[in-house]
């Protein structure tokens, strides 16, 4: 249940750089642990949980137990391909350069699980399960299923609960509308498209063989754009009550967000462009989200 931002640079490290342990510093153990993906998706979670009637202490620990599984996974997806980052020269990667000792990154996802594991229950039994299956899917991601023709699955499952991580926490415990949760597994599956996008080339070479991989650039393109609109076409239609003037309008800025992936720009191999059209399309559908607010449970 996260983006991983961090593109592959051209440098070689250097032998010694990339093998010498180091104790690291709290700014390169928050490196490792890919903070913008996981800020990213724990304000998503923050805001939902507001736009569902949760009070500010739920908001507040809905956060929290986001924060802490986002952290974990963001840590054990550098401890498992350090090795490859080594090879792939990823001077962006301190476990790779060898700036941050890898026992300190396995302490930290460590930490971080076993406090996810608390945080994720006080919201309630069955809220604290959706969201530990989520957290399981990104290590199951990260361990085994990124390099196999299921690696779009831990996305899905993980974005698609996330909805209801928030709304089981509430006083009733709702499940969440059809609507929420489909979108919720669209914008994950368009997320792990366009992430992997810029790094299909090295992936293939090093023995990665998701979806994406298996697709190609072009195809993983045009399925990531196709499931980002399906997404924002749900959060608008599929609401009670009608799209309405500002749904219509936002609907049509989404589709012109996702032209944009056709641009010259987007299609280099080393682009960003489709990773940042994600966060915008993520945003706009946030948006839709806070709008509906009173249709979420």
């Amino acid at each position: 249940m996260r983006f991983d931002a961090a593109p592959p640079p051209a440098a070689t490290p250097s032998p010694v750089a990339a093998t010498r342990p180091a104790a690291g510093s709290p700014l390169r153990l928050l490196l490792a642990a890919h903070p913008a993906p996981a800020f990213a998706v724990t304000g998503m979670a923050t805001a939902l949980g507001s736009a569902a009637g949760r009070t500010p202490a739920g908001c507040v620990l809905v956060g929290a137990a986001v924060l802490s599984g986002q952290l974990c996974i963001g840590w054990s997806n550098d401890v498992i391909d350090m090795r490859r980052d080594i090879r792939a020269a990823r001077r962006d990667k301190p476990l790779a350069v060898g700036t941050l000792a890898p026992t300190h990154a396995v302490a930290a996802a460590s930490a971080a699980g076993a406090l996810c594991v608390p945080l994720s229950l006080a919201c309630g039994l069955a809220a604290g399960a959706a969201h530990l299956t989520g957290v399981g899917a990104g290590l199951a991601y990260n361990a085994v299923l990124k390099r196999t023709r299921w690696s779009w699955l831990p996305y899905g499952l993980a974005f698609g609960l996330l909805p209801a991580f928030v709304t089981l926490g509430l006083p009733d415990r709702p499940w969440p509308p059809w609507w929420l949760t489909t979108a919720g597994a669209l914008l994950g599956m368009g997320a792990h498209l366009t992430n992997v996008l810029p790094d299909i080339d090295a992936d293939l070479a090093a023995g990665v063989h998701g979806l994406p991989q298996r697709l190609g650039r072009a195809r993983s393109r045009a399925l990531a754009v196709l499931a980002l609109l399906a997404a924002s076409v749900v959060l608008v239609v599929g609401p009670p009550g009608g799209p309405g003037p500002l749904g219509w309008i936002g609907l049509t800025a989404a589709a012109v967000l996702a032209a944009a992936a056709a641009l010259p720009r987007a299609q280099r191999p080393d682009s960003r462009l489709p990773f940042l059209l994600t966060l915008a399309l993520s945003a706009l559908d946030l948006t839709f989200l806070l709008l509906r607010g009173s249709g979420l449970h």
